[in-house]
């Protein structure tokens, strides 16, 4: 079945993945009643030794093999599940549990998480469970009810991990899970929800917690249940795999918990001031050219720099400068650049031969003084990051006026720091005495302005946002988004 045929069906009621059409909700939540197994036969008995069989606990340790002939992602979680008792988990008497039909009703849901309910394979445990209600022998009976649950602990807990970690990492034990010892990972917390009859919510705990990420899969799940003309399908499935593509990308790298914080869209060319869940203040950014991309981060800002010194970075000098010098000796003089030596004295470069330097063999730091001309601006915001970047002020104020700002060096202009300056020293109980831009242009002197109050900083690259319950599409400068689209969803179809 097509994922977006998948997709829909979801939007129709209640979670069918196989309805062939939308009507009203049913009545029913969980399957029909099944048939009891016609034999005297210690049925249970017979479902732990078929459970054990087709896991195979004694030979799938030590081959994976196994897993891909019964076609399981989770092997070693569901053995680990299942012990070597292998007594069912999702079946009362001989057929499902209401905790199996509360799974089975989550993972029909999987594309409002950005996920396909295929990957789970939906439609096989739908088509077990469904057989469970038909008459058969037992062997054949017992057989079936083995396989449902196997297949649906693989399900579950391939959909815990994913949902958690994303489905294109590997899954590793994370460092809050090991701090919280065995009962913080997945199959104990599965043990944990089916003691408690509370399946679902289990399954969706491990989501990331920040606001990007629950706001965006909301409006997903919002999205999907409008309809949508036939002729736009194309377009739908586009925008429907850029979302999850998104999602995808918010589960490798979600964002810590804290109640403030600075977050630097890249895609979107935006800063954003968060607290308590909400956006305070919107900033437009100039971001890194595809060239020279903006690195994703996090730090935090702990002090800002007024009228600040500009040491250009040694690419910049190599494959931008010195093509200058080479052409003009007085390129620096005029910019209010000067040049040092490895031991740190000013050198006239008027009086190289730039002839013969090269960018292997240049020896020389450039350093650009405070002033109306600095690419700094007046004011540069300074978190550590091993990349060299900063967010700062900038001469070039026209840049902001466009919509495609992804053209700087890999640093972020923004249009109005001196606010967010303010606003860091408004939050500390800082005096705000800042001086005005023709202030430090007067008076170039650099200084340095120590946060009380550090303000945690995310530099992320998200190509789809969510504003006020729908979805806000943006562009993808740095093509990232279909490596991802691929592997969650596969080559895109012929037009």
């Amino acid at each position: 079945m097509a994922l977006f045929a998948d997709i829909r069906i979801l939007g129709c009621g209640a979670g069918l993945l196989l309805a062939a059409q939308c009507g009203s909700a049913p009545t029913q939540s969980g399957p029909p009643a099944t048939k009891p197994l016609a034999t005297n036969v210690q049925a249970d008995s017979l479902v732990d030794d078929a459970i054990r069989a087709l896991l195979d606990t004694v030979t799938a340790s030590t081959s994976g093999r196994a897993d891909a002939r019964l076609g399981l992602q989770a092997g070693a979680e569901v053995r680990a599940l299942y012990g070597p008792a292998g007594a069912p988990v999702w079946l009362v008497g001989a057929g499902p549990s209401p905790d199996a039909a509360g799974a089975l009703a989550l993972l029909a849901q999987a594309p409002a998480h950005g996920l396909r309910p295929a990957d789970y394979g939906s439609e096989r445990l739908l088509l077990l469970r469904d057989s469970l209600t038909r008459p058969a022998e037992l062997a054949r009976r017992t057989l079936q009810l083995a396989r449902f649950e196997a297949y649906l602990s693989d399900a579950v807990l391939g959909f815990m991990r994913d949902v958690s970690r994303g489905r294109l990492h590997r899954y590793t034990v994370s460092a809050s899970e090991k701090a919280a010892g065995p009962s913080g990972q997945p199959v104990a917390r599965l043990r944990a929800a089916l003691a408690s009859h509370a399946v679902p919510a289990a399954m969706l705990a491990g989501q990331p917690a920040n606001r990007e990420y629950r706001q965006l899969q909301q409006a997903l799940a919002q999205w999907l249940a409008l309809p949508s003309a036939p002729d736009s399908a194309a377009q739908q499935r586009a925008r429907y795999e850029q979302v999850a593509a998104t999602l995808e990308r918010w589960r490798w790298d979600a964002l810590p918990p804290t109640p403030d914080y600075v977050l630097i869209n890249i895609a979107a060319c935006e800063l954003l001031v968060v607290a308590n869940d909400s956006v305070q203040h919107r900033y437009r950014v100039v971001v890194g050219k595809p060239t020279t991309p903006t690195p994703t981060l996090s730090s935090t800002i702990d002090h800002f720099t007024l009228a600040p010194d500009w040491h250009v970075p040694r690419s910049i000098a190599t494959r931008e400068m010195l093509p200058q010098l080479k052409r003009d000796a007085g390129y620096l003089a005029r910019h209010n650049y000067a040049l040092y030596d490895a031991q740190g004295r000013l050198l006239d470069a008027r009086r190289i031969s730039w002839a013969r330097v090269t960018a292997q063999n240049f020896p020389y730091t450039i350093r650009q003084s405070a002033g109306c001309e600095n690419a700094l601006g007046n004011i540069v915001f300074r978190f550590a990051n091993p990349y060299s970047v900063y967010v700062h002020d900038t001469p070039e104020r026209q840049v902001f006026a466009r919509p495609y700002r992804a053209l700087s060096h890999g640093c972020v202009r923004l249009e109005t720091p001196f606010a967010l300056a303010a606003y860091l020293l408004r939050r500390g109980g800082q005096p705000v005495q800042l001086p005005s831009e023709a202030e430090c242009a007067r008076q170039p002197r650099p200084r340095d302005v120590r946060l009380r109050r550090p303000m945690p900083l995310f530099v992320r690259y998200a190509t789809c946002t969510a504003e006020g319950g729908r979805l806000r599409f943006l562009p993808d400068p740095y093509h990232r988004d279909e490596t991802i689209r691929q592997g969650l969803f596969g080559p895109s179809p012929a037009p």
